[in-house]
């Protein structure tokens, strides 16, 4: 009998930060040039990519930066627990303001849609 491998889902890491007060140039420096490579490299995790708040609406948006990161689920292991085992091997940065930070892990409940052409 041939066991089924369970297949990996897609996950999204979405992480809202600000930077520490007075510290903006250094924390966008930080974050493009060094942390999102560094995260990809140590938690094995696919893409990353920043964005910036320009516009909302409804519940008001609690931090102006998100990070994106394209995950996949592995087996017994949360993407959580991942980040935060690996963080030792990753540079830190005073100019991020870990106090106000936040992380959430959103799993792909259904195929990927995409526009016809």
């Amino acid at each position: 009998m041939k066991l089924k491998k369970k297949m990996a889902k897609k996950q999204l890491v979405l992480v809202l930060t600000e930077p520490t007060e007075g510290e903006a140039e250094e924390f966008n420096r930080y974050y493009e040039d060094l942390h999102l490579d560094e995260v990809l490299q140590t938690t094995g995790w696919k893409t990353a990519q920043r964005y910036q708040l320009v516009e909302q609406a409804g519940q008001e948006c609690p931090l102006p930066y998100l990070a994106v990161y394209e995950a996949e689920s592995v087996e017994g292991k949360s993407a959580i627990a991942r980040m935060n085992e690996t963080r030792s091997q990753r540079q830190q940065s005073g100019a991020l303001n870990r106090r106000t930070a936040g992380a959430w892990i959103f799993e792909a409940i259904g195929p990927e849609h995409k526009k016809e052409r």
